[in-house]
């Protein structure tokens, strides 16, 4: 069980979203170390029809650490509704000088102490000079 103190996804899904993403892109710690504060162990990320367990999902850390210069999140929509959540937001992410923006529809399931235990998601992205 997690014993973090800062935003899980159950107690704020766009403090969640905001510090995952800065801290997978940009922390100190081992990306295992982030995925295992936020998402049970057994994680279970579905992105585009793509099955990512946590192994996987930390393997895509750590090149986006060396590539991401900046991301920032544009939070549309949050909802959370026992054990299941779901958002609507927009990452800015500037790779190598390049800027691109990516559209998500995320839903997902909790587990009891509140961090991530499956996620659902679609993505798309967006002209970048449409969404500056």
């Amino acid at each position: 069980m997690s014993t973090q103190t800062g935003p899980t996804p159950g107690r704020d899904l766009a403090g969640y979203l905001r510090s995952y993403v800065q801290e997978m892109a940009f922390g100190d710690e081992e990306p295992n170390v982030v995925m295992d504060r936020y998402h049970t162990p057994d994680i279970a990320w579905h992105s585009d029809g793509l099955h990512l367990d946590r192994e996987r999902l930390a393997a895509h850390a750590r090149p986006a650490r060396r590539t991401v210069t900046s991301c920032a999140l544009d939070i549309h929509d949050t909802l959370a509704c026992g054990d299941r959540v779901a958002a609507r937001f927009t990452l800015h992410a500037v790779t190598r000088g390049r800027t691109i923006a990516t559209e998500i529809h995320m839903f997902g399931r909790l587990a009891p102490d509140g961090r991530l235990r499956r996620v659902d998601q679609l993505t798309r992205t967006l002209d970048t000079e449409q969404h500056r």
